[in-house]
């Protein structure tokens, strides 16, 4: 049966409201699908499911994938993808259970949200059975697989494996460099991020924005302040990119952990944007550190007591976060030892990978 003509259209503008994030128009068309009877549609169904996460709201997504009568992959799809999207890794991967106890085939959407999901939470034993079922359905030749297999065994730590799956890429594409270097950055590798970057440079693959925040970091937390400033002239001035607050970010904790806190404001006071929290709070964390009583940026001034204040206050934030983080940790060490390890073919991953 054809789709019905109101489908494609509404279906546009509920993935125009997933991508901007706006969830009041996302409620809006929601009732308009409701009203022409359209809404229990599985296409609809999964565009809604798609935009309530994307807004945060996993409740309304879930409520949604409730109601149908047929949950098919393309919805547990959509959910899991969801979840992965707002760093729900550990319900992410409690749908993918779900999807396999009700047996749901897999398809070539399925996989790269679970690896996503399973590099969150670094469960690198439930990521080498992932990594089974992707050879096993033919999959380890298609690029969104392979570097999601890149990008998990790099941040897991494992970068034998990741390795070989990026050698083994017919292609590479921006995506694979970025991964890897990602992974190395995330692990410390300072020296193999700066190899990768000039290897994929010389092969033609051209970087973006991305790419620059994971070298800037890279040069940031490793300490190589003369580098860091070569690459953002190189992003600035070779590419013609405009610099985003990410960029901005890491160049001024790059510059303050250096105790260059003068050149940090200097390029604070040519920025063309409104300094955000997050890049205010790594100013004040380098003054904190290397003793400056007090500060005056873009007409801001702050005092010794409120740099104190501020910085402890973003303490607090990360002390919260590393607990969430443990949360799911445990949540994904139960996922290995659980029955979903079984689901899986018994395969020896090595011999597989050879």
């Amino acid at each position: 049966m054809p789709l019905p003509r109101d489908i494609p259209s509404y279906a546009s503008l509920l993935e125009s409201c997933s991508t901007t994030k706006n969830l009041r128009k996302l409620q809006q068309i929601h009732a308009q699908t409701i009203k022409f009877c359209i809404s229990h549609h599985d296409f609809i169904r999964a565009k809604l499911i798609s935009g309530y996460a994307s807004c945060a709201q996993m409740a309304a997504a879930n409520y949604i994938f409730s109601l149908s009568n047929r949950q098919s992959t393309f919805l547990y799809n959509t959910l899991i993808r969801g979840y992965a999207s707002i760093r729900e890794f550990h319900r992410s991967l409690s749908t993918f259970c779900q999807m396999l106890v009700a047996h749901k085939p897999i398809d070539c959407n399925t996989l790269p949200a679970v690896l996503r999901s399973i590099a969150g939470i670094s469960a690198l034993r439930l990521g080498r059975r992932v990594h089974v079922s992707v050879l096993v359905n033919g999959l380890a030749n298609d690029a969104a697989h392979s570097n999601a297999l890149i990008t998990m065994y790099a941040k897991c730590g494992d970068f034998g494996l990741a390795h070989k799956v990026f050698d083994k890429m017919p292609e590479r594409n921006l995506i694979s460099w970025s991964a890897m270097m990602g992974g190395y950055a995330m692990h410390g590798k300072f020296t193999e991020v700066f190899e990768l970057f000039s290897r994929m440079m010389d092969l033609g693959v051209l970087p973006d924005e991305a790419t620059f925040t994971t070298i800037l970091t890279t040069c940031s937390h490793g300490g190589f302040v003369d580098k860091g400033n070569e690459y953002f002239e190189m992003m600035e001035k070779g590419f013609r990119m405009r610099p985003t607050m990410e960029h901005y970010t890491c160049m001024v904790d790059m510059l303050g952990r250096a105790g260059r806190i003068k050149e940090a404001k200097e390029l604070i006071e040519k920025m063309e944007v409104e300094p955000d929290e997050v890049l205010w709070r790594s100013l004040l964390v380098a003054c904190k550190n290397h003793g400056e009583e007090g500060i005056s940026v873009r007409g801001r001034h702050l005092n010794a007591a409120e740099i104190e204040h501020e910085v402890d206050a973003g303490l607090s934030l990360n002390i919260d976060t590393d607990q969430h983080l443990t949360t799911q940790y445990t949540v994904g060490n139960f996922l290995c030892s659980s029955s979903i390890a079984i689901l899986f073919l018994p395969q020896s991953l090595e011999l597989l990978v050879e």
